[in-house]
């Protein structure tokens, strides 16, 4: 069969693939309602494995672990006491309503947004594409601001200049999405994903806390590696592929910053250096306030746990400077407006809460996950798969399952109560926050091309507005290389990170001690 026909036959099946895929996701229930049933399930195994006599031994400490039935008067006694219980002390609930009232505030006076278009206007024609992905990656902060703001801009920084609209909206889609697995901040995302590590890590350690920075070093040297192939990617194979625009879109000038636009960000800034200067006199000296009292450490402290409440000042004060001088804050009846807001846009994720934390402390009392984690465990051992290859198989596990379910908090309170305890019961016992990593970059790959990303068809319907021809395919197409190039760069650095033991944060080391 000739090369050509060869091509076209394998990108049929890969674009019925996909179509599979799609129909496969849509028919999915809501996620509320996938845990409800997962919670149910857990109920119902627990009560056949209890009669089967399903036990393990726990490694550590040599117990046999048991089964408790949920459907025992123990069980259900146990359930309807708790179920209040199990809502208010799942760890993402507190965390992400507590940081949203700063990032509420920046979002609400316009701060996010005009950061944005800040760093893109400002950037030297030579260097657009590099602050497009930039603009993305600082994005991922506020993830709506990316997806809604900063994509359509893109293409229509892209379009203005005279190059392929579809390369601007490409690079930006690329930033936005490695914002969720790298990033210069710590964002919204980070408290929740490091409550439900918590959760998960403590069927192995009960008091064992992860905290909302655990990834912040990785997360920066990430920032450079999804820039620097983001940037590649655009230039080098999806700008050239597209060609010459040809598409009757009018360009729409962009509008430079106003004078109090400036003034405000400036003192935003301002306001923000002041701010993070404070907070580390709290833990630089040896005698400061946040560090621990009695050991004089700063990594178990009160600087550490209180963290979400630094988050939500840095992004709180330069919002509230901001507000005040470009007058989008004129009284406190402003500044609450905007804090209520992103509060009401909260409630579908409270009632995801309240279901995927009945599934995590079901899953934790039933003794399912820490028996399943006993046996992965020792299952990894015998078959010899441990080491960064299994990290890196973990990656690719990720990046396929994110292909059916689209919200990233709900897929990891589904795997991190299995993977988290099972490799930390490995011989060389790996910390929930390499797990997490996985995870982040995993999920980042294929939010670009999968349909069940929450705001792929927003996306769709950005590119018609260059051409009306454009569709799921074209987006698909436009962005695979970027998860190519950026699934083999980014996994051999977290190969390579693993193999040089390099912690990925504050108190994230790669292994537990």
């Amino acid at each position: 069969m000739p090369l050509p026909k060869i091509n076209k036959f394998f990108k049929k099946i890969f674009l019925k693939s996909l179509d599979y895929i799609e129909i496969v996701g849509n028919r999915l229930p809501h996620p509320a309602t996938i845990f409800a049933m997962l919670a149910g399930i857990v109920i119902l195994i627990s009560t056949i494995t209890y009669w089967m006599g399903v036990s393990a031994v726990h490694p550590v400490d040599g117990t046999v672990v048991t089964v408790n039935n949920l459907l025992s008067g123990d069980g259900i006694r146990w359930i309807y006491t708790n179920i209040l219980d199990n809502f208010l002390r799942f760890p993402p609930l507190g965390y992400v309503l507590v940081v949203m009232v700063g990032i509420g505030l920046a979002e609400g006076t316009g701060l996010f947004a005009i950061m944005i278009r800040a760093l893109v206007l400002g950037a030297p024609p030579k260097l657009i594409t590099a602050a497009v992905v930039l603009a993305g990656i600082i994005s991922g902060l506020a993830v709506e601001a990316g997806y809604v703001i900063l994509i359509p801009l893109g293409a229509m920084i892209f379009h203005g200049i005279g190059r392929h609209p579809m390369a601007g909206l490409a690079a930006a889609f690329c930033g936005v999405s490695g914002g969720f697995g790298a990033n210069f901040f710590i964002g919204s995302i980070d408290p929740i994903l490091a409550g439900i590590s918590t959760s998960a890590a403590q069927l192995i350690i009960p008091d064992m806390v992860v905290n909302p920075a655990v990834n912040y070093y990785f997360m920066i040297v990430s920032s450079f590696v999804v820039l620097i192939v983001g940037v590649w990617v655009t230039d080098k194979i999806v700008e050239p592929r597209l060609g010459k625009y040809e598409g009757s879109a009018e360009r729409i000038a962009i509008e430079q910053l106003t004078y109090r636009e400036k003034k405000g960000l400036k003192w935003a800034a301002i306001s923000a250096g002041l701010f993070l200067a404070a907070w580390a006199l709290t833990v630089i000296p040896e005698n400061g306030l946040l560090r621990n009292p009695e050991t004089g450490s700063i990594l178990h402290s009160p600087f550490f746990d209180g963290i979400i409440i630094g988050i939500l000042l840095f992004f709180f004060i330069p919002a509230l400077v901001y507000g005040r001088i470009v007058g989008t804050i004129r009284n406190d009846k402003d500044m609450m407006k905007h804090i209520i807001k992103s509060m009401s846009g909260m409630g579908g994720y409270i009632v995801l809460v309240f279901f995927a934390a009945q599934f995590v402390y079901f899953f934790n009392e039933s003794n399912l996950g820490l028996i399943i984690a006993i046996k992965g465990a020792a299952g990894l051992r015998d078959i010899g798969f441990t080491g960064p290859v299994l990290i890196a198989s973990f990656v690719l596990l990720s990046a396929f399952i994110n292909l059916f379910m689209g919200s990233a908090s709900a897929k990891w309170a589904i795997i991190a109560p299995v993977f988290i305890p099972m490799l930390m019961l490995l011989d060389n016992a790996y910390h929930p926050g390499i797990t997490q990593a996985a995870f982040r970059i995993g999920d980042s790959l294929t939010n670009l091309v999968t349909p069940m990303m929450s705001y792929f068809a927003l996306i769709v319907t950005f590119a018609q507005k260059y051409d009306e021809r454009y569709g799921i395919g074209t987006i698909i197409s436009t962005m695979l290389p970027y998860t190519i190039l950026l699934g083999i760069v980014w996994i051999a650095t977290l190969m390579l990170w693993v193999w040089l033991g390099i912690p990925l944060g504050p108190d994230g080391q790669i292994y537990i001690n």
